[in-house]
């Protein structure tokens, strides 16, 4: 988690989550998904059905917030 290369990840809190996706208007299966398995997902202790909100900076595109669901693995 605290490598340059891993994006701050955090849990949107139920009215956080509602209103991104009232402003995407989208339902939660249609967002990108992010297995429970996975090690940051473990880390900030998410389960399935938790909105994730990850943020990425970059020198060239400067600050991109992106979210994805949390899903069981297959």
């Amino acid at each position: 988690m605290e490598h340059f290369l891993v994006p701050k990840h955090r849990i949107l809190s139920p009215e956080e989550a509602k209103a991104v996706l009232e402003k995407y208007k989208v339902n939660p299966n249609q967002l990108p998904y992010i297995l429970a398995s996975d090690p940051v997902v473990k880390a900030i202790g998410a389960k399935p059905g938790d909105i994730i909100e990850i943020t990425r900076e970059s020198p060239t595109a400067g600050k991109t917030t992106y979210y994805r669901v949390v899903v069981e693995g297959a």
